[in-house]
């Protein structure tokens, strides 16, 4: 990061975490529920852009680790009646053990090769969980309760919940903000940038990609987790190979290897998917053309016209452009 910029980023940073805050308010007024699933897919997609922004590594198999940290987390809370913060700390715990079994076998090839046997190996989960006898099947697992969390607060509450969701989003966020900066980070850069150099410097770069590999799958657990307390169910759509195409779709709107993008990204899809609805019923009252009322229904063409658009227009993502420019300004 350019120290000139470093001072504005720090700033604009502050702004949105008092944005966020003030959200659910009724200064604002945005619904709790919305801003907290909007939450955990901005974390979800600023756990693959670790992976595949700022170390080269494209998966097409997160879903594997969203969703399956989602069931784990349904279901002991559910089943158990453990506290949240436990069932939490077990669908992180179980993501970063599957990251650590799928980082193992992919990470042994590269390119194309890397993106499919990780594609392949969320597949066979998938159809693991269609089949599994406590995951509900097609309809999912339902009812999951938000209990207490330390036994103290309440999380039926939308607002209490919102906060909580909020927190544990920021740290983790802090947690990725930090990882990209250590030397550790660097030389994930290094081995995105070249490999074979990284190599030649002495570097275990098989090592170093399947411990962000497996970082990178615990983060996605976590939002997976988060998710299934916040809404209260988990489903055949989180492990499906679409949702790993979402991460893929956040991080590249957003801008890919730029801290804020992935929550760019996030905001935008989300949106989209939530509103696209209602646009279409107001584009339609104005405009007098019916079809656009149908659009709630194909929301993926509105999704991927704003994909076509981002890369044909903003080859660097939306946050990538805005900081292209603002270094260019600075120069």
């Amino acid at each position: 990061m350019n120290q000139p910029l470093k001072p504005l980023v720090l700033f604009g940073y502050a702004a949105l975490l008092l944005l966020l805050i003030a959200a659910p308010t009724e200064y604002i007024g945005v619904y709790p529920v919305f801003m907290m699933k909007l939450l955990c897919f901005a974390l979800f997609a600023c756990s693959f852009n670790l992976l595949f922004g700022y170390t080269g590594m494209l998966s097409f198999g997160h879903a594997a680790f969203l969703g399956g940290s989602a069931y784990i987390t349904g279901y002991t809370l559910k089943a158990w009646g453990i506290t949240a913060e436990v069932g939490l700390l077990l669908g992180t715990a179980f993501g970063a053990l599957l990251g650590l079994v799928m980082g193992y076998l992919a990470i042994k090839r590269q390119g194309i090769y890397f993106t499919m046997i990780t594609l392949a190996l969320a597949q066979m989960l998938y159809f693991f969980w269609l089949q599994a006898p406590f995951t509900g099947g097609e309809d999912g697992l339902q009812g999951v309760p938000r209990g207490k969390l330390l036994g103290v607060l309440d999380l039926s509450d939308d607002m209490t919940m919102y906060y909580v969701c909020l927190a544990i989003v920021a740290i983790a966020f802090l947690f990725i903000i930090r990882i990209v900066h250590s030397p550790f980070g660097h030389i994930l850069h290094a081995i995105k940038e070249n490999e074979p150099r990284a190599t030649s410097l002495g570097y275990d770069t098989n090592r170093f990609k399947l411990l962000v590999f497996v970082l990178s799958a615990a983060l996605s657990g976590l939002a997976g987790s988060l998710k299934t307390l916040v809404l209260g169910f988990a489903t055949l759509t989180d492990v499906h190979w679409a949702m790993s195409g979402h991460a893929v779709l956040m991080t590249l709107v957003g801008g890919m290897g730029t801290m804020a993008g992935p929550l760019v990204g996030a905001a935008v899809v989300v949106a989209i998917e939530n509103k696209v609805g209602e646009w279409g019923n107001a584009i339609a009252a104005l405009s007098g053309i019916e079809w656009f009322r149908s659009l709630g229904e194909s929301v993926t063409i509105v999704t991927g016209l704003i994909f076509v658009v981002c890369v044909l227009l903003f080859r660097r993502g939306i946050m990538g452009e805005v900081l292209h420019l603002l270094r260019g300004s600075k120069n």
